[in-house]
C-alpha cells in the first residue's frame, strides 16, 4: 500500500504541473527552510549542499527520497495536509511540509 500511496501523494519531476518549484536546500545537516508550505501541484526540489547523502522522508509511508550529496530531486505535490519529514540517515533532521 506505501507505494500506491506514495504514487497517489507525489509523481516525479518531469511530469507536467501547473503549479510553483518551493525549493528546499539541505545544509550543514538540516532542511532549509525547515517548515515548508505548498500548493498542490507544486513541485517541491531538495538540493542536496552537504558532502553526505540524505533523505527527505514522511515517516508513515508517503514519500521516501534519496538526495545523494551535491544531487537535486523533485517531486510534484498531490495531497492537501501536513506531513513531518526527517532524514532516515540523520533522524534529529526534521522539518514539516504542508500542502494546502
Amino acid at each position: 500500500m506505501g507505494t500506491i500511496l506514495a504514487a497517489a501523494l507525489f509523481l516525479a519531476a518531469g511530469q507536467a504541473n501547473a503549479g510553483e518549484v518551493i525549493r528546499i536546500k539541505i545544509d550543514k545537516l538540516a532542511f532549509v527552510p525547515a517548515e515548508i508550505s505548498a500548493r498542490v501541484g507544486d513541485t517541491l526540489e531538495w538540493e542536496n549542499a552537504d558532502f553526505i547523502a540524505h533523505t527527505a522522508t514522511e515517516p508513515h509511508g508517503a514519500f521516501d527520497v534519496m538526495i545523494p550529496a551535491g544531487a537535486t530531486r523533485r517531486l510534484c505535490s498531490r495531497m492537501r495536509g501536513p506531513s513531518p519529514i526527517y532524514c532516515r540517515f540523520h533522524p534529529n533532521m526534521k522539518g514539516e511540509l504542508r500542502v494546502m
